[in-house]
């Protein structure tokens, strides 16, 4: 039918074309392309339609099935651990900078001269008050003793006389036979050889100390240090330095607190706390020993405006040093309700800190904080948090901004508790 219809259309337009006496017009070839155009484009323009149609469609269906791709690969939310903020009471402790003391520090001199016989300890060794370290020649002291000796007893002989003398002359001043002066002589004598027979008497005495301060031993327990008079050589009473001898059992750490928590801990040093500090040593990682304040010193330097405390640490295998360093942890306050987080969750953004924080919808925010001091592994929050908040405190690295959704999984705050927690699911699982 199409083909019938066309040669009907293309003999009118034709006849336009040609005058009506059948000349033929000037050709117009602008005018012949037009309406070739509309009539080979009239018959298509049903199809052009269902063409356009079906892309659209085509379209439509890719779009969804690219949007379902995409929210089939999106990950699920990354599982984080979150546990509660705690509430309770706690005593906040303040570290300060110490040095180890020992209380009773000697320099050993000797206390006569003479020439050393015998080094008589090893140096650097533990020693107990007492034991011999130097042996200084004792024959000149020897002979001194005896002569002193000798002498206590030609005193003692003159004494006996004078006595003897002293009574007879009584006997005759009675019976009128020697004068009054002659009787006060003799008595005078006697008075005489009683103060020699002292005199000699002490001198034996100095002598026999003498004798024994050829012994040097340790005044006090403790460690001694190197021999610096070696045997052989002379030393000189109360001036040539033999060793230094240093207690160790216990020790003293001295250390120094400033105004505010002086203040502080004098408080509650006053309401009748534990005076308990923990020590930790340079060069010892983790390990902590407990002292006792016995000492505060009764006024603040003026020139540091700092308090000087003292602390007794036990140290019965003296392997503590006087003079080494030391951190001493005291309490300096108490508060009855603190809020407290684990310190991992605290984290620095310049000058602010702050801690995420999941909502009940399991969407994060942060959350800017205040902290205060550390309580073990837990850190004070001073502002910014509330009772029943959840905090991160494990998997902060997985979240990437604000309003981002994660699966929590709830733990305790406490590390310890934490290792508790386990070892209880453990046995659980286990039975």
């Amino acid at each position: 039918m199409s083909n019938s219809l066309y040669p009907k259309r293309l003999n009118k337009r034709s006849n336009r074309l040609l005058g009506k006496n059948g000349n033929a017009h000037k050709a117009n070839p602008i005018a012949e392309r037009e309406t070739m155009e509309s009539l080979t484009a009239k018959p298509f323009r049903g199809s052009g339609r269902l063409l356009g149609l079906a892309v659209a469609i085509t379209v439509l269906l890719t779009g969804c099935e690219a949007q379902s791709d995409e929210a089939a690969s999106m990950p699920p939310p990354p599982e984080v651990d979150v546990a509660e903020v705690v509430v309770e009471p706690v005593t906040l402790w303040e570290s300060f900078t110490g040095r180890v003391a020992s209380p009773e520090t000697v320099d050993l001199r000797p206390r006569v001269s003479g020439y050393i016989d015998k080094v008589a300890f090893e140096e650097g060794e533990l020693v107990q008050a007492g034991e011999l370290l130097f042996q200084i020649d004792p024959r000149p002291y020897e002979a001194q003793k005896q002569a002193a000796s000798a002498e206590l007893a030609l005193a003692n002989s003159q004494l006996d006389l004078a006595r003897s003398e002293a009574g007879r002359a009584k006997t005759l001043l009675e019976s009128r036979a020697i004068s009054r002066e002659e009787y006060d002589q003799r008595n005078t004598a006697l008075m005489s050889a009683r103060a020699r027979v002292q005199a000699a008497q002490a001198a034996l005495d100095t002598a026999e100390l003498n004798l024994q301060y050829t012994r040097v031993t340790a005044p006090v327990s403790g460690r001694t240090g190197r021999a610096l008079v070696t045997q052989g050589n002379l030393a000189n009473a109360d001036q040539s330095l033999l060793t230094t001898l240093v207690s160790v059992d216990p020790v003293h750490v001295y250390f120094e607190a400033d105004e505010q928590s002086a203040f502080s801990s004098q408080q509650l040093l006053a309401n009748g706390q534990p005076r308990d500090v923990r020590i930790s040593l340079g060069g010892e990682d983790g390990r902590q020993y407990q002292g006792e304040l016995d000492f505060v010193d009764n006024h603040l330097n003026p020139g540091t405006g700092t308090l000087q405390y003292r602390a007794v640490l036990n140290n019965p295998d003296g392997l503590i040093k006087p003079g080494q360093f030391a951190r001493v942890e005291m309490p300096v306050a108490e508060l009855d309700q603190a809020l407290l987080v684990n310190r991992k969750a605290v984290l620095t953004d310049q000058d602010r800190r702050f801690v995420y924080v999941v909502d009940e919808q399991n969407r994060v925010a942060p959350r800017q904080v205040t902290t205060g001091r550390q309580v073990e592994d837990l850190q004070v929050i001073r502002e910014g948090l509330k009772h029943g908040d959840l905090v991160i405190i494990n998997g902060v690295q997985k979240v990437f901004g604000a309003g981002m959704q994660v699966k929590p999984q709830l733990v305790a705050m406490k590390e310890s508790d934490q290792g508790e927690g386990a070892v209880a699911i453990a046995q659980e699982l286990a039975q």
